[in-house]
């Protein structure tokens, strides 16, 4: 049996399993018991944590974003040129959910279908709060003379649906190819859509 931890390790210690569980058997058949067992904890202290099995699935969800929008946030604030921080926060939008769910078999869709309502409302939030951080380096670009547009959050949601099409909603990790594939089909996209913003 695993050294139970306190608090937020437990918390995180339960989101990794949901994760391995997900993976493995999708949302439908993974239960309480399961996470229970996987952490090697009681039933009782995932619901100290979590009020249900949605809530524990879409919050190992929310810390992937959480943990996307810290590099975001961290690529937006370097000290490179507005349009090479760009270019890497867009890349790393699809690279790192890529990353998040490569080990699952089916698409994200697939795995969490039974709470799909729920987790496409989350959506909306966390592709507003990736433009907001998206539009702060559009903004610095306008001021520096390298991207032209009118508005910077109408841009950044642009820019963000451009993108969604290589994100694993849809489509499996399998089906989305390898890494080094998806990485260059990113890189061709996102090309295009910085080189539609310069300055000419």
């Amino acid at each position: 049996m695993r050294a139970v931890a306190l608090g937020e390790d437990i918390r995180d210690l339960i989101l990794d399993a949901a994760d391995r569980l997900l993976a493995r058997y999708g949302y439908a058949k993974m239960t309480i018991d399961d996470l229970a067992r996987e952490v090697g904890i009681g039933k009782g202290t995932v619901y100290l944590h979590f009020k249900s099995k949605e809530d524990v699935a879409l919050s190992r969800i929310d810390r992937v974003i959480e943990r996307l929008k810290t590099e975001l946030k961290r690529l937006a604030k370097s000290d490179e040129e507005p349009v090479t921080r760009l270019r890497s926060m867009l890349m790393l939008r699809v690279i790192y959910r890529f990353d998040s769910v490569q080990h699952y078999t089916e698409s994200l869709n697939q795995v969490m279908a039974a709470i799909r309502p729920s987790l496409l409302e989350r959506r909306k939030h966390y592709f507003e709060a990736e433009a907001r951080i998206i539009a702060e380096v559009l903004k610095e670009g306008r001021r520096a003379g390298d991207f032209f547009f009118k508005d910077a959050m109408a841009t950044a949601r642009a820019l963000l649906t451009a993108t969604n099409s290589l994100l694993p909603y849809s489509l499996s990790p399998r089906e989305l190819g390898e890494r080094y594939a998806l990485e260059e089909q990113t890189a061709r996209i996102v090309d295009l859509l910085i080189g539609g913003l310069r300055r000419r």
